[in-house]
């Protein structure tokens, strides 16, 4: 426990000065070859657990301790314990000890009597502590306050459980490769390995529990991809025809690439601006025996990539906040600004107008966020219908609701689509 304590606070205080968990972690990953599966499993854990409850965390240290405690990497290290002694099934005197030495390896011997007070009072005064910390808006949902007003704005009927969504462990989903085998085939795969799962969609098996993938009957056969539910509709809603030519622009890390090639024969131009991810779009293709032309270049330069010729079909997975995926990336409530969100959707509205010239008369564009935000979705579009004379919104049909939007919950994250026939 102590190795993983003192990973997890590199890894949370790289996070605070500004870098992504998951880029983090691949250092740690790349440093730290020997970790066992269930070192790996455990530093995960306290990393997503620790940024999913930070302020609720924060708010604790910060009451408890006499005066601003100034060391970085105590601070850490506190959140984490504490983390574990309100949310994890570890033992009190365990995980008290285990941090109480982990000090030694930060080499700030001096801490070692203030951390081992701190949790112990912790211990003795939690019920108190947890009444008062939790009866602030902030520290009971731990999120910033801007992201609690956006959702209280946009969705004032049910913000406070989308927050509580936001702070739940993500469901783990499958996409069966139907160019493979049926769903119903993949079910039984899974019911022979002891594999609890329900079909969900055309093609997806919501799983009971997650499993790593190297359980997943012909994971490296192309016979399956993990993809959450609220990310597979994007085929059916497209209306995809054999033959058709599709442009899935900002196409990394390719499941949505994937599954549109799986759906039909098509002719599809793969767009990412990034060449490392890129790469991953060519990788998902190979391992499940399909092939698409990737491009690295940026979407809204049309001269950089666009040959002309027009496309039936276009598929825009914008960049966003990634607010209706908070509960994968728990880093992102800590990482983004309150003015990330115009920018966004400035972004966005530019790749859409972009991409619109693409589109031929009588196609379709798909236009998707997985953001919970307004301001990236509904506004993005009524201003694009406004000042584009060629452009219908199709009705949204079930599951999602009326505005387009599919709400995170236990069988899915959160997304916004909105689909767009050219006259």
């Amino acid at each position: 426990m102590q190795k993983t304590q003192l990973l997890a606070v590199e890894a949370i205080l790289g996070v605070l000065s500004g870098e992504s968990l998951t880029a983090r972690l691949n250092v740690v990953w790349g440093t730290h070859t020997t970790l066992t599966d269930s070192q790996r499993g455990h530093l995960q854990d306290l990393c997503f657990g620790t940024l999913r409850y930070l302020a609720e965390l924060k708010a604790y240290a910060k009451i408890m301790a006499e005066k601003p405690i100034q060391d970085a990497q105590i601070n850490a290290l506190l959140w984490i314990a504490l983390y574990q002694l309100l949310y994890t099934r570890n033992a009190a005197h365990t995980v008290v000890n285990e941090a109480v030495a982990a000090v030694e390896g930060l080499h700030r011997g001096w801490a070692k009597g203030l951390v081992n007070a701190l949790l112990r009072r912790f211990e003795r005064e939690r019920s108190d502590l947890v009444l008062q910390v939790r009866s602030q808006e902030e520290t009971r949902y731990s999120y910033p306050k801007w992201w609690i007003d956006r959702l209280r704005k946009d969705h004032p009927d049910c913000f406070a459980i989308l927050l509580e969504e936001g702070n739940r462990h993500p469901p783990m989903t499958l996409r069966v490769n139907r160019r493979r085998l049926t769903q119903e085939a993949y079910l039984a795969e899974l019911r022979a390995q002891h594999i609890s799962a329900t079909a969900i969609g055309d093609a997806g098996l919501l799983l009971d529990r997650p499993v790593p993938v190297a359980r997943l009957p012909g994971f490296n056969r192309g016979w399956v991809s993990v993809q959450d539910y609220g990310a597979q509709l994007a085929p059916a809603l497209l209306d995809l025809a054999d033959g058709m030519r599709v442009c899935d622009a900002c196409a990394a890390p390719g499941g949505k690439t994937a599954h549109l090639l799986e759906s039909a024969k098509l002719a599809v131009t793969a767009l990412d601006v990034d060449p490392s991810r890129l790469s991953r779009v060519s990788q998902t293709l190979d391992r499940l025996g399909l092939s698409a032309r990737t491009l690295c270049a940026d979407a809204a330069n049309l001269l950089s990539w666009w040959d002309g010729s027009l496309f039936d079909r276009v598929l825009l997975d914008a960049p966003c906040s990634a607010s209706g995926v908070v509960r994968r990336h728990p880093d992102s409530k800590w990482l983004r600004r309150d003015s990330d969100i115009a920018q966004f959707a400035q972004q966005q509205s530019r790749l859409l107008r972009t991409l619109w010239q693409v589109v031929t008369p009588g196609g379709k564009l798909l236009y998707v966020t997985c953001s919970l935000f307004s301001m990236e979705n509904e506004a993005v579009i009524s201003a694009f219908l406004a000042e584009q004379s060629d452009a219908v919104l199709a009705p949204p049909s079930p599951p999602l609701d009326a505005a387009g939007r599919l709400l995170p919950c236990a069988s899915n994250d959160g997304f916004f689509y909105a689909l767009l026939c050219k006259r």
